[in-house]
């Protein structure tokens, strides 16, 4: 019998998939990393639209439609003030394929990725596949990522570290210097700074800037996506952007893996881009709104929590036996240590769900809280 790859055997299921399956059906969804609105509806209707002229039935570009990638320029120079060329631009099967496409053309064997820990579950895993080092590095008390963590942690084995601002699972924003001295660090160590910027419109305190502001070089990426700013999880629609040879090469791994993103997803996403920008503050005014309140409940109950500044995600440390007192009274949430191991101890919340399922979620969270104590 073929034996599976050493690669493969590396990765596991994803712990939040194993909470959800662990849950009642009529749990309340506390785990799960997307936004409640619904997808703007002129970003429906471009798709619909689309379909019925016929436009989406053949493959488009590698890179996508030219025009989804003249409105994701301009999206970085409307929202980023960066000059990006259209043709450094791939569109990609959601960020996360912008992540794949990033190690696997950066990363050789044993080459070490630095990630933060508590961090997004797929850094290591997309780390493992590419056959790299997973290198992840512990944040500071307010769960922000330290440059000089990264900084020392770099050898002369190190391919990419990765920055994410605002962070899942901790909520954390990365200040402007930062991210100054991140894209230091990759200009002169000469690492690729891959910089997931998916969450930068839900920024609460503080402000979101990139990495690729401050470089003098080509060494910063930027991964993002429609996904949580405009609720188009389902569309799988992202991007990643860079200096054109970096580019060149993501494409070869892209044109074989996925030869081109969807293409009514394409159309619905130069909509939602192109297209009145309202909707995006709306969804940041009610995801403040919820952490506020989510941050009020933890006070009561008397969890230490990071203010978490962006995203939709807090992070409290809990006590022994909290998360499964909690999912046994029928609220999902997230062990820390799912996040990678300086994640225990620790929960992630997501409160990407409306105001009155959230205050009930605290009173069942408070309950579990007295419970364990």
């Amino acid at each position: 019998m073929t034996s599976f790859s050493h690669r493969v055997e590396q990765v596991s299921i994803s712990g939040i998939r194993e909470v959800f399956e662990a849950a009642g059906e009529d749990a309340i969804n506390l785990g799960l990393g997307q936004p409640d609105f619904p997808t703007p509806e002129h970003a429906r209707e471009a798709a619909v639209d689309a379909i019925r002229a016929g436009k989406a039935d053949a493959y488009t570009s590698n890179k996508g439609t030219e025009s989804l990638r003249e409105a994701i320029a301009e999206k970085h120079a409307r929202d980023n003030d960066l000059d990006v060329d259209p043709e450094d631009i791939i569109a990609t099967a959601g960020g996360s394929e912008a992540l794949h496409i990033a190690l696997e053309a950066h990363v050789d064997p044993g080459e070490e990725v630095i990630f933060p820990d508590p961090g997004f579950v797929s850094y290591e895993a997309l780390t493992h596949i590419a056959g790299g080092t997973p290198k992840p590095v512990g944040l500071r008390e307010d769960l922000t990522l330290d440059p000089r963590t990264v900084e020392e942690a770099i050898t002369d084995e190190t391919a990419v570290f990765v920055v994410n601002s605002p962070a899942n699972p901790t909520g954390a924003v990365q200040s402007p210097e930062d991210m100054r001295e991140f894209a230091r660090i990759a200009d002169e160590h000469d690492v690729l700074c891959v910089s997931d910027e998916v969450y930068e419109h839900q920024v609460f305190d503080g402000e979101h800037r990139s990495p690729a502001e401050f470089t003098e070089g080509d060494n910063v990426a930027i991964v993002n996506a429609c996904s949580k700013a405009y609720s188009m999880t389902g569309w799988r629609l992202g991007w990643i952007t860079g200096a054109t040879d970096r580019i060149e090469r993501m494409l070869r791994v892209h044109q074989y893996g996925q030869a081109c993103a969807s293409a009514p997803s394409q159309y619905a996403a130069e909509a939602a881009l192109n297209g009145p920008q309202d909707v995006v503050e709306e969804m940041r005014v009610a995801f403040e709104e919820r952490r506020d309140l989510l941050l009020e409940g933890f006070e009561e109950m008397g969890l230490d929590c990071p203010r978490p500044s962006g995203a939709f995600y807090a992070m409290p440390k809990v006590p022994d036996g909290w998360v499964d007192e909690v999912i046994e009274r029928g609220v999902v949430v997230v062990p820390g240590e799912a996040f990678g191991a300086n994640g225990d101890g620790y929960a992630r919340i997501s409160y990407a769900t409306d105001m009155e399922t959230l205050a009930e979620a605290i009173d069942i969270m408070a309950d579990a809280t007295e419970a364990v104590r």
